[in-house]
């Protein structure tokens, strides 16, 4: 292996490497019986934080013209209270909140697709916390999905 091979390997990354070696990772979902593209198949980071996107503003504009006298610290703590609650509310009931609908995605438990209404909560309480939802295993699923045992899908 010439310095090359070398340097362009860990400009790639471990998967990429690992690839290169012989190791089939497959697609994401794969393991958990799902499709690699099209209906039914795991959200893309960017679809995911365009729906969030969407909710966090519609929430924010919630909060500033129906409960605070202009935008501060306030708001944004309103805006989270609301995003709580919407989530919960929408998720538990449809699979989807608003942001999630209009980019073509819905949430589902493993095996069913049904979310349990504590499966909701605890799901939704990581996602305000935000960290749990950084961190990714290979599937693309963040720790709020595994600890709650839910996957984030295309409609």
């Amino acid at each position: 292996m010439d310095n090359r091979q070398a340097i362009g390997s860990w400009l790639s990354g471990p998967r990429a490497a690992m690839e290169d070696a012989g190791a089939d990772f497959g697609h994401r979902g794969e393991q958990l019986g799902l499709p690699p593209e099209g209906p039914g198949s795991i959200a893309r980071p960017g679809r995911r934080i365009g729906a969030l996107a969407v909710d966090w503003g519609l929430c924010l504009l919630i909060a500033y013209g129906l409960l605070t006298n202009g935008y501060d610290q306030a708001t944004g703590n309103w805006a989270l209270l609301i995003f709580f609650a919407l989530s919960v509310l929408t998720v538990g009931t449809v699979g989807f909140t608003p942001g999630k609908r209009l980019f073509g995605l819905r949430v589902v438990a493993l095996g069913t697709d049904r979310v349990a209404p504590l499966r909701v909560l605890a799901r939704t309480l990581l996602l305000c916390l935000a960290i749990p939802a950084l961190i990714w295993d290979r599937d693309g699923r963040g720790l709020h999905d595994r600890l709650a045992r839910t996957v984030e899908i295309r409609i």
